[in-house]
């Protein structure tokens, strides 16, 4: 048994959303007590203690976009790369990586991704993965590494028609092999999905085969409207908007999850509605690709589940919330925008987005959730209290502040030290794939 406490500690609860000096008891895997530090303490006597020493203790993060294989890109110049849209994006950095990456490149983008997710408290991932260079057994690879560092992981390979068609239905055939493992597994931290990159790059006999080879009991998770240019195909190839050519192949629907959904309109939002279909946003990719702001403040009041997720850019979900507060107030000129549509986004729908793929509780400190908590050093100079949690979070707190990291009950990072890998060892591994990775990029 395990009990973190003395600290501020918000539950997320709507019960009991707050305790100024609060403990959380752990029995395995779930939470099995919160309540006051000393009366945790007292029921709990031969529990190990993790002293928070007054700082914040809450749940860990939920991040509902990630890209593993973009990992290697820090720092990485491409000859010949001077990008003047969306499509440029696409084609010259980031299909340019994948189409390199080699199964062990892949493991360590893993590796890299899930220590930093880590050390900035977030324990349970929706993965996006593309490695054209070596599709088959991907996603078992991160799957292998999730399973060692302790993240929980919704994981789905990126189909698309762009490198052939032999790729893509390997591509569907790793996605159908996955989620068919996943749902074997029984430990409620491994989940699969059918991943479709865009419609744009996606014949509908692609569809049809990714349709075909899906299990029943999974979704899609596809980006849908990330650049203008992928409403444009869609209009002068099929005549349709996109949310519509996914209607008619069966894509939307509860366990699908759409990426960005920049450019759609009202009738759009309400097919989204009407088959419950869940909607991510990624603010700083789409403002650093300049792709345009999505109406995420519409689909959160239209009632569509949506979502914070990263893209990748960042794993730090304390910054996607910065950032998607000020651009909401910015591009509407609305300075009262975001205020709640964002924490709801971060803290109440993206738990609801996972938890229609993992079963224990999720994003929530409370009897029978997952035990996942995390302590964050934060120590402020105006009072915290239930009714300004998300006001200290949002201008108090970054990801690099979380100290101590626990995932369904196993201590992966304590006074910032990581415990379920040697980092140092794993990041000059990562340092060598990188190494070779863009040697065969530049030639």
């Amino acid at each position: 048994m395990l009990v973190i406490g003395s600290g501020k500690t918000i539950t997320l609860d709507a019960q009991n959303p707050y305790i100024e000096n609060g403990a959380v008891a752990i029995d395995g895997n779930r939470i099995i007590a919160v309540g006051p530090a000393d009366d945790i303490r007292k029921s709990y006597p031969d529990a190990q203690f993790i002293d928070a020493g007054g700082n914040v203790i809450m749940p860990a993060f939920i991040n509902t976009h990630e890209h593993i294989y973009s990992a290697m890109a820090r720092g990485l110049s491409i000859k010949g790369y001077s990008p003047k849209g969306f499509l440029d994006i696409l084609d010259g950095q980031w299909w340019t990586i994948d189409r390199h990456l080699t199964l062990e490149q892949t493991r360590y983008s893993a590796v890299d991704t899930m220590i930093s997710c880590i050390r900035n408290g977030v324990t349970t991932i929706f993965d996006h993965h593309a490695s054209y260079g070596h599709i088959t057994d991907s996603l078992f690879t991160i799957a292998e590494v999730a399973k060692e560092l302790g993240i929980r992981a919704c994981l789905c390979y990126e189909v698309s028609d762009r490198d052939g068609r032999d790729k893509a239905r390997e591509a569907v055939r790793e996605n159908a092999a996955f989620i068919r493992h996943a749902l074997k597994d029984d430990t409620d931290m491994l989940a699969g999905m059918m991943g479709m990159h865009a419609q744009f790059t996606i014949s509908d006999e692609t569809f049809e085969l990714a349709a075909a080879n899906k299990p029943a009991e999974a979704g899609y998770h596809i980006h849908v409207a990330e650049g203008i240019e992928d409403l444009h195909d869609c209009l002068n190839k099929y005549g349709k908007r996109i949310v519509d050519r996914l209607m008619d192949h069966g894509v939307l629907g509860e366990k699908t999850l759409l990426g960005h959904c920049i450019y759609i309109n009202p009738h759009e939002m309400e097919l989204l509605k009407e088959t419950d279909t869940m909607v991510v946003h990624n603010p700083e990719s789409n403002m650093g690709n300049a792709c345009g702001c999505p109406p995420t403040m519409e689909l959160v009041h239209r009632g569509i589940l949506t979502g914070l997720g990263t893209d990748g850019y960042t794993h730090d979900m304390t910054e996607s919330f910065k950032v998607a507060n000020v651009l909401h107030k910015h591009h509407l000129c609305d300075p009262n925008a975001a205020w709640s549509e964002v924490p709801k986004m971060l803290f109440e729908n993206n738990a609801a987005i996972a938890n229609r793929y993992f079963k224990a509780p999720l994003g929530v400190l409370r009897e029978g959730a997952a035990a996942d908590v995390i302590i964050v050093a934060y120590d402020p100079p105006t009072r915290l209290t239930k009714d300004n949690i998300y006001g200290h979070i949002l201008f108090g707190m970054t990801g690099r502040d979380v100290v101590t990291t626990v995932g369904n009950g196993r201590i992966l990072m304590q006074d910032r030290e990581v415990k379920v890998i040697d980092v140092k060892e794993a990041m000059e591994k990562c340092r060598e794939q990188s190494d070779i990775l863009w040697k065969s990029i530049n030639g």
